[in-house]
Parts: structure tokens; C-alpha cells; sequence
């Protein structure tokens, strides 16, 4: 709502805060402008600065009118589709289930990407629900090298290419995050564990890739729970991530431990394997951060009625 005031020698026009039974209660009052008296001890607004004292009442009664972040309309849960407390990184939240409501507009594109997690930092990481380059699939890396900061090929296409590719109001959304490149232990059984190993390579860049342990995460089956699990039983896992992809093969962010050159895919079946990195055979859903200051203006999260930013 826009602010206005009618300036006059005569009359003052003002919208005054008076708090009933702790209630801020608003009403509109004229007087006449040579008697306006304001103190306000907290503030330090007085007489000699009657403008601001109209501004801070006007604010109490008239707060202005903000966007809201996910986490103050959706809530909670613990079982089924939906946002989750993360209960491996302490104020974090994480989309599970075979189809929750975490679809958003960005880049132009309706419902084309979707929320992985809200961070700590008020940040919101978000992936393409479908993959770019389709009928051109690209390699990791060109030279078969599983290292993410050498540059990788894909670092560089993401971040040069693809980024400058994306609409103005996308790239200024977009914030430089810090992202986990570390290798993953293929039988690994602890996942607080292979996040710690993810987290010993970092890259601070715009646009990357989810790494094996959030496409792991967004499954709601809890016995689905670490890669040697997930991959033990994933004909039935795949069904309670909506990560899952039965048209494509697609790239992590996750090299193999003990390799130089092998990359996770998660498969079409929902497996996770690792190939090596020159293979040009695999799809790219680039994932990227949001500014903590990107509000929700709109939409529930559905397919049909996605969130929608400013």
C-alpha cells in the first residue's frame, strides 16, 4: 500500500496507533498541524520530526506487504509426501515423497523446477524436474576426470553457458552457494557419514548438480535410508522419491571414492551406479540456490499451481 499525506497549514491528516488491552487498535484523527505533539522515548521521534512520527504509526497499523517463504505456509511432516525437518543438518528442510507439492516457476519456465531444501540460511536449493540437453546429453568431463573444481566440463558449461542463458530476473535470484563435490563410498551405511564426505570437497559456483545423498533424501521410505540401502532395495525405493526419473539416466554432483575419473548416475530404474566421466550419455538437471531474500508471491506447489518468487 502506497503512503500518502495531505499537507496543509491548517489540517493534519494522520493514522494513529492507540493500543487497547495490548491490541493496537488504528483509527484516522485531524487536528490542527501547529499542535502536533510526538515523543517516543524507544525511537527518539519527537515534535521536530512529525514525518517520521506519521511513518512509525502509520507501519504499525499499515505493515508492509511482503511475499512469504515456504516455511510460513507449509507444514511440517513426518511421514508421507511433504517438507521435513532434515535430520541431518540442523536447520534444514527437506522435500520428500514420491510427488510433494515443491514445484516452482523459475526462469520463465511453469513448474519447472522443483524444491529440493531449505537451508539454514533462508537459501532454497532447487533442481530442473527435467533434464536440458536431451538430444545431446554431455559429458561430466571431457578428460575423465571426476574433479568438480579442475574445472569439470559440466562446471563450466553450467556456470558459463547455461547460466548466461537464463533470463535476467533468474540470474539476479540466483546467489554464489557453496556446493559438496566430495567423493561417496560406494557401500556406504551411514549417511551422516557420506554427507561428511560430500561436504570435503567444496565449490562455490552458481549452478551445479544434486549431489547422491539429496536424491537419497527425498525418499520418504525409511528403509531407503543410505546408498547401500537405497541400492539394495531400489525397485521399491524409487517409488517414494520423486527425484526418480524413468526416462533418463542423469548425473550427480558425487564422484566415486577411489577413483579418478567415475561419477554416481541415478539410472532410470533408480539405481545409483558410477560410470566414468567422459561418458556423453547421461542427462543434466542443473541445480541452483535462491536468495534468501526470494519470497513466495503466489501458488501451493502443485504441478498445476506452482510457487511462484519475487
Amino acid at each position: 500500500m502506497k503512503k500518502e499525506y495531505i499537507k496543509t497549514n491548517l489540517i493534519g491528516f494522520i493514522i494513529a496507533g492507540i493500543i487497547v488491552s495490548g491490541v493496537v487498535v488504528c483509527a484516522a484523527v485531524t487536528f490542527p498541524s501547529n499542535e502536533v505533539s510526538y515523543s517516543n522515548t524507544s525511537s527518539g521521534l519527537n515534535s521536530n520530526n512529525v514525518q517520521g512520527a506519521i511513518d512509525e504509526l502509520y507501519n504499525v497499523c499499515f505493515p508492509p506487504t511482503t511475499g512469504d517463504t515456504i516455511l510460513d505456509n507449509v507444514d511440517i511432516v513426518t511421514s508421507g509426501d511433504g517438507l521435513y525437518k532434515d535430520e541431518y543438518e540442523d536447520g534444514k528442510y527437506t522435500y520428500k515423497g514420491a510427488n510433494p507439492n515443491n514445484y516452482v516457476t523459475f526462469n520463465n519456465e511453469k513448474a519447472g523446477w522443483r524444491i529440493i531444501s531449505i537451508n539454514s540460511d533462508g537459501t532454497i536449493k532447487i533442481m530442473r524436474d527435467e533434464e536440458i540437453n536431451t538430444s545431446d546429453n554431455l559429458a561430466w568431463d571431457t578428460s575423465n576426470s571426476n574433479k568438480w573444481n579442475q574445472p569439470a566440463t559440466l562446471n563450466i558449461y553450467l556456470n558459463g553457458t547455461y547460466y548466461y542463458s537464463l533470463t535476467s530476473v533468474a540470474k539476479s535470484q540466483i546467489v554464489e552457494a557453496t556446493y559438496y563435490a566430495g567423493a561417496v563410498t560406494w557401500n556406504n551405511n551411514d549417511m551422516q557419514d557420506q554427507i561428511n564426505d560430500e561436504k570435503g570437497t567444496t565449490s562455490k559456483v552458481k549452478v551445479a548438480l544434486p549431489t547422491v545423498s539429496e536424491y537419497i533424501r527425498a525418499c520418504s521410505n525409511t528403509s531407503c535410508k543410505t546408498l547401500s540401502t537405497y541400492n539394495s532395495n531400489y525397485r521399491t525405493c524409487k517409488n517414494s522419491d520423486w527425484m526418480f526419473d524413468s526416462n533418463s539416466h542423469w548425473w550427480t554432483l558425487s564422484p566415486a571414492s577411489g577413483s579418478s575419473r567415475n561419477v554416481f548416475v541415478v539410472n532410470n530404474n533408480g539405481y545409483v551406479n558410477d560410470y566414468d566421466a567422459s561418458y556423453a550419455f547421461y542427462a543434466v538437471r542443473p541445480a541452483i540456490t535462491l536468495s534468501s531474500d526470494v519470497q513466495i508471491t503466489g501458488g501451493d506447489g502443485t504441478q498445476s499451481n506452482p510457487y511462484t518468487l519475487s
